[in-house]
C-alpha cells in the first residue's frame, strides 16, 4: 500500500493505484537486486527530482531538495523507499551518493551557465555514507571537478544520525562547513537531541518532519512542537525549513509561526530538472506579474 501511494504521487496524485508485485522489490528477487543496483549506477538508470523550496517572506523559489529516483528499464520509476534500505546494507548508497553530490554540482554549474539564476540544492546523506573517514577528502574532490560553489549545497542528516556519536560528528561536520558547505539537521523534533550539543553543531538550518506538518491544523500538540522548534532555531540564528507541506492552512499556520521556507506537494512535486526548470521560469514569472499588477 506504501509502495502504491508513493506511486500514485509519482505520477501526480488524486487518482487510484493498484500495487501489482513488478512495482517494488517483488519483482527482483533480494539476491539479484543488488546486481540490478550496480548495474543502474554503470548504465545510468539513477536520476534526480528536485523540489522547490519557497521563501515564505517573499514567496520566492530560493532552492530545491534533489532526491534519487530509479528509472529501471522494465519496472519504470522506482521510489527511494523501495531500494534505499538495500543500498545501505549493501554498501552501494557509497557509490550512489557520491554520484547525486557530482550529478547536483555538474547541474549548479549547468544552471549557471544557462543564466538560470541560484538555486541552492539540498541532498540527503545516508549515515554509512557520513561515517567515511574520508568524508571530506570525498567531497572536495567531487567540487574541484566539477567547479561547482559548495555554497549552493546543503547536505541534509537526520537528527538521529548527528546526535549518534556527537564528538566525532561534530568534527566532521565542522570540516564539512570550512569546505563552504551548508549543514541541515533534517527530521528534526523526532530524535533526542542535547540542547548542550545542539548548539555546538555548525549547522544552518532545521528542517522540520513532515510528521509534524501534516498535524498542524488539527493538532495543538504538533503546533506547539513546531512553534518550540522555531523559536529553538531562531534564538540559536538558524534558518527553518517545513517539508511536507500539503495545504493553505498548513502553510497560513507556518507562516504564523515564523517558518523561514515550505516545501512540499502544495507548490511542487520533485521533477526531473526540464521540469523544474520550466517550472522555476513559469513561476517567477507569474510572481513578477502580480507584482507589477500590484504596483499599478
Amino acid at each position: 500500500a506504501d509502495i502504491a501511494m508513493y506511486r500514485d504521487k509519482e505520477h501526480g496524485r488524486n487518482s487510484v493505484r493498484q500495487f501489482i508485485p513488478e512495482m517494488g522489490v517483488t519483482a527482483i528477487s533480494r539476491l539479484n537486486m543488488e546486481g540490478a543496483m550496480r548495474r543502474g549506477l554503470e548504465r545510468g538508470e539513477f536520476k534526480l527530482h528536485y523540489q522547490p523550496k519557497i521563501e515564505l517572506a517573499s514567496q520566492r523559489i530560493v532552492g530545491a531538495e534533489a532526491l534519487v529516483r530509479w528509472q529501471h528499464p522494465q519496472i519504470g520509476l522506482i521510489h527511494p523507499i523501495e531500494f534505499i534500505s538495500l543500498a545501505e546494507e549493501s554498501g552501494l548508497i557509497l557509490p550512489l551518493g557520491e554520484w547525486v553530490l557530482a550529478e547536483v554540482c555538474r547541474q549548479q554549474v549547468e544552471w549557471k551557465a544557462q543564466g538560470m539564476g541560484l538555486v541552492k540544492t539540498a541532498i540527503n546523506m545516508s549515515s554509512r555514507q557520513f561515517r567515511q573517514e574520508d568524508l571530506a577528502e570525498r567531497v572536495a574532490a567531487v567540487f574541484a571537478q566539477t567547479c561547482a560553489d559548495p555554497a549552493l549545497v546543503t547536505l541534509e542528516l537526520t537528527e538521529s544520525m548527528v546526535m549518534h556519536d556527537v564528538n566525532s560528528t561534530l568534527v566532521a561536520l565542522r570540516t564539512l562547513k570550512q569546505l563552504g558547505l551548508t549543514i541541515s539537521l533534517d527530521d528534526f523534533g523526532t530524535g533526542y537531541s542535547s540542547l548542550a550539543y545542539l548548539r555546538k553543531l555548525p549547522a544552518g538550518e532545521l528542517k522540520i518532519d513532515r510528521g509534524f506538518v501534516l498535524d498542524l491544523e488539527s493538532s495543538a500538540d504538533a503546533r506547539a512542537v513546531v512553534d518550540a522548534v522555531v523559536k529553538l532555531a531562531q534564538a540559536l540564528g538558524l534558518k527553518v525549513v517545513a517539508e511536507g507541506v500539503e495545504t493553505e492552512g498548513q502553510a497560513n499556520v507556518l507562516r504564523s509561526l515564523g517558518c523561514d521556507e515550505l516545501q512540499g506537494y502544495l507548490y511542487a512535486k520533485p521533477m526531473p530538472a526540464p521540469e523544474f526548470e520550466a517550472f522555476v521560469a513559469a513561476y517567477r514569472a507569474s510572481s513578477q506579474t502580480q507584482l507589477t499588477l500590484s504596483a499599478g
